[in-house]
């Protein structure tokens, strides 16, 4: 008698159905929703069943429904300064409902509005596991809108949120030593990622840059985000100069919209405005650019960073977040001290410096952040998160 074959299948991997609890997603544009766009994206090429639980932007808007994905609409109010995002209100009974019927492996609560606290407690009851990120500085931006004095209420009121779910994912390792020094438990050092194949060099685009007035020598110093107080203008400001002090021809961009965008109209009137830039059209600007400046202090990663270094850019940037952890001081970028402007700006004038009288230093620099980015694939970065996620879901 033949000998039976007996073919050998991988067993199957398991697959999660994930309520994802968030205030932003897109086609909102921050680093919170286009971030949170992309794992999710990855989590469903993974196999993994999405529930995404948001506001309801727009009178009109409608939930998504597609296989593996549905959304639930709640409940929300408009943010002040933030036109584009609204606040979840409280819903913990619509999501006990929901949950009873559907119920999920696992809630991941993005943001900890009233909204997240809703889905906190609701979760708690129906003994689902939860876990939760921490995205956002809200009690770094407090002292920038006239409520410094709730910075303590409010640290609070994050430490006990989040220590109530069974882990916190926080993008840096620096993150977490900060948060586990404040009281935070159970952290999470999960990074963020880059789309490398949107965000490339080769991108670069000399009619664009005849546009903005600046031939291949003109150097364009490229800033990205919103055009608001939290984001540290001051040290912008302050570092342009020193880059205009050595070349004067030197342009200014800066793709974006906020409150402050006035202000900065009036200091630098032959700056380029683009407005806020999306896909495509966002990433030719970045690879159109030469230098690029960040001077937020109040990321908890700052994705624009890892585009930049995509794009092939040097990057000055303070050195924490994003930046503290992949680049390299004199390698793919130039680094400042945490919240020294002045730093900040001789980090620029140097830039522009190597810039100026070595063009094959500037464009090692350059060469760098691209090579540093390339190890940052959104493939790698979900792999990571679903391997953490699965873990949770017992």
């Amino acid at each position: 008698m033949s000998p039976v074959a007996i073919e050998q299948y991988p067993a199957q991997r398991r697959s999660l159905r994930l309520a994802v609890v968030t205030e932003t997603y897109p086609p909102e544009i921050n680093g919170v929703a286009l971030s949170l766009g992309r794992m999710v994206n990855g989590l469903r090429e993974r196999n993994h069943d999405i529930q995404l639980i948001r506001p309801r932007q727009l009178p009109g808007d409608q939930p998504a429904k597609h296989q593996g994905f549905d959304e639930l609409l709640t409940g929300g109010l408009p943010i002040p300064r933030y036109p584009n995002l609204r606040l979840g209100l409280p819903a913990k009974r619509i999501l006990i409902n929901q949950w009873l019927h559907q119920r999920p492996d696992l809630v991941h609560i993005i943001t900890e509005g009233p909204l997240g606290w809703s889905a906190l407690q609701a979760a708690t009851k129906l003994k689902i596991p939860v876990c939760s990120d921490f995205r956002t500085n809200f009690h770094s931006y407090s002292q920038h809108y006239g409520i410094g004095l709730l910075k303590k209420p409010i640290v609070a009121y994050l430490r006990k949120f989040h220590n109530r779910t069974l882990a916190t994912l926080v993008p840096t390792e620096q993150l977490r030593s900060e948060l586990a020094g404040a009281g935070f438990r159970n952290l999470q050092v999960i990074s963020r990622g880059v789309d490398t194949r949107l965000f490339d060099p080769k991108r670069r685009d000399p009619e664009l840059r005849a546009r903005w007035g600046a031939d291949g020598r003109t150097p364009v110093v490229l800033h990205v985000g919103r055009i608001a107080a939290e984001k540290n203008l001051t040290a912008l400001n302050g570092a342009f100069t020193k880059i205009r002090q050595r070349c004067p021809e030197a342009r200014l961009l800066l793709v974006g919209d906020g409150p402050e965008a006035g202000n900065l109209r009036s200091q630098w009137p032959d700056a380029i405005f683009t407005g806020m830039l999306r896909g495509e059209t966002l990433a030719a600007h970045y690879a159109s650019a030469d230098i690029f400046l960040f001077p937020s202090l109040t990321e908890t990663f700052g994705n624009v960073t890892l585009e930049a270094m995509a794009s092939g850019l040097p990057v000055v940037a303070f050195d924490y977040a994003a930046a503290g952890q992949h680049i390299q001081h004199g390698n793919n970028g130039l680094l400042a001290g945490f919240g020294n402007n002045s730093e900040f700006a001789s980090a620029a004038g140097t830039m522009i410096d190597i810039f100026m009288d070595e063009p094959i230093r500037f464009a090692a620099l350059g060469t760098q952040a691209r090579d540093t980015a390339e190890q940052l694939d959104w493939s790698h970065i979900v792999g990571e998160l679903e391997r953490v996620l699965m873990s949770l879901a017992h």
